[in-house]
């Protein structure tokens, strides 16, 4: 069965949404975060092994990529709102997914990260190359001692979409930032500071990563300069560096 992942609307036309996940050097703006293989995944997962349709349904335009195992991502404009584009990724239903644990699935959760972050690259940085950095597998700590509360966003959970999250790094630094999604499993805040960037905070539950659970972070930056690009760096490493297990 055919069940929805994720669903942005992106204010742009189609034509501009479609080059974003047909493009590899666009892919790259938003999709996953940086590491050796990320050029080889875009490649294979895009180019290589999607296939490509276009079809319209009454006042509406559809364009989609398509994969195996019932899995898509879409674009439909309506005709009369040329203006405004819907992104869905579907997949098929769970108990026939390989990479669902039976509490979590991580390819729905990264889809569901990197969907956002394409929002984000075309609302507020459209047309600027993207830098990450990012941390996974970071254990969640004990309910006496969680690393949320150590990394200063205990607090997110409960700010509503749209909300402003001031949190206070370990170094004793503030940032500050507004609540853009929310999900079961994760959120996203847009932070407000050296650079408008977006952080992504996946949870995973003890039953997906015992004893504690883990967390995952992702900061897209965009723009910055060598001196900002380290800056963001060094406050990146305050904030997560004693809890660090991979890059």
């Amino acid at each position: 069965m055919h069940r929805e992942v994720v669903s942005v609307d992106v204010p742009l036309p189609a034509d501009v949404v479609w080059e974003h996940v047909r493009k590899p050097e666009l892919i790259h703006r938003w999709y996953g975060w940086d590491r050796d293989d990320l050029a080889d995944d875009i490649e294979r997962i895009f180019l290589d092994h999607a296939e490509v349709e276009h079809d319209h349904v009454p006042g509406t335009s559809i364009r989609r990529l398509r994969w195996h195992h019932h899995e898509d991502l879409e674009l439909r404009c309506r005709d009369d709102n040329p203006g405004h584009t819907l992104v869905t990724v579907h997949r098929a239903a769970r108990d026939l997914s390989v990479s669902f644990d039976g509490v979590r699935d991580v390819v729905d959760e990264n889809w569901i990260s990197s969907v956002h972050q394409l929002h984000f690259a075309l609302t507020v940085h459209r047309g600027e190359d993207r830098r990450t950095f990012a941390v996974h597998g970071l254990d969640a700590g004990p309910h006496q001692n969680p690393l949320m509360y150590r990394a200063g966003l205990h607090g997110a959970r409960g700010v509503p979409i749209g909300g402003h999250v001031e949190a206070t790094r370990p170094d004793g630094t503030k940032v500050g930032g507004t609540v853009v999604y929310r999900t079961d499993l994760q959120f996203g805040v847009w932070l407000h500071g050296i650079a408008e960037s977006l952080l992504v905070i996946q949870e995973v539950p003890v039953a997906s990563h015992p004893p504690h659970g883990a967390v995952n972070a992702i900061l897209n930056t965009y723009g910055l300069s060598d001196e900002l690009r380290e800056e963001a760096q060094r406050r990146w490493a305050g904030w997560w560096d004693g809890h660090r297990h991979h890059t």
